[in-house]
């Protein structure tokens, strides 16, 4: 690669820290901060390129969301909606190799402003059934976030709205999805190295540098979400994708 991933300045490093925190905050349940990562390390390395430098830092934090709020899971949502997340990686496998980045940022922000008029429209609709138990709702969301998370590692907002819509608590909402995007991430790893070809070995080590930012951010997330009720929570995770929908704009 072309890529000189360890030569960044000093600015880029913090930034790069800065990134490993907000995303080790948003494993253990801060909604939506890992999402102002995607535009900043897209600056950084670009947008196709960025995608396979977040990807191992995702993972690494994806382990500390697992270990903390396992328990926590909700399987019998998960069964419902993985299988069709495969299919929306497939399809963005596919999308990326043709377009180029701005097309590739847009096609992201399509999809996140997409869901937030999902997350509205749901809200006015309070107290009535929302499809939920709907096959197609967790193969749409399921194709959705699958190609959300491969074409740019956004999935998290796509993902709420089909737990938003289960009406999970706080707990069970942030381990279903720990789980839901260990799954996912794992699965990507080898699709980055051997077809996108964005995940090197350099690009691996300036990953690894950043696991003890991870680490901290795992911390505080932990720390915070402990002291947010169930409803600030979901009003952050609504609020926050809005305003992460309009960064991937910028």
């Amino acid at each position: 690669m072309e890529q000189h991933f360890l030569g960044l300045n000093l600015i880029q490093w913090l930034l790069m820290g800065l990134c490993a925190i907000l995303v080790g905050m948003s494993k253990v349940g801060v909604p939506g901060v890992s999402m102002i990562v995607v535009p900043v390390l897209a600056i950084i390395f670009g947008g196709k390129q960025s995608t396979g430098v977040l990807l191992p830092i995702l993972m690494m934090a994806d382990l500390f969301g697992v270990l903390y709020y396992r328990r926590h899971a909700q399987w019998s949502y998960l069964w419902k909606i993985i299988p069709w997340a495969f299919v929306g990686i497939g399809l963005a496998l596919w999308v990326g190799e043709v377009v180029n980045d701005e097309q590739f940022k847009n096609i992201i922000a399509v999809l996140v402003f997409i869901c937030i008029g999902l997350m509205l429209w749901r809200d006015r609709k309070k107290g009535q059934q929302f499809m939920p138990d709907q096959w197609w709702f967790a193969a749409g969301m399921g194709i959705f976030g699958g190609f959300g998370t491969m074409m740019g590692n956004v999935a998290g907002p796509i993902f709420a709205i089909y737990l938003l819509a289960m009406h999970l608590p706080k707990n069970s909402f942030i381990g279903t999805s720990a789980w839901f995007f260990l799954i996912v991430n794992y699965s990507k790893f080898p699709l980055h190295i051997f077809i996108w070809k964005t995940i090197c070995w350099e690009s691996l080590t300036l990953d690894l540098i950043t696991l003890p930012a991870i680490g901290l951010g795992a911390f505080l997330g932990i720390k915070l979400v402990k002291v947010v009720s169930d409803k600030t929570y979901r009003a952050a995770v609504i609020i926050i994708t809005a305003l992460s929908a309009f960064l991937l704009l910028v």
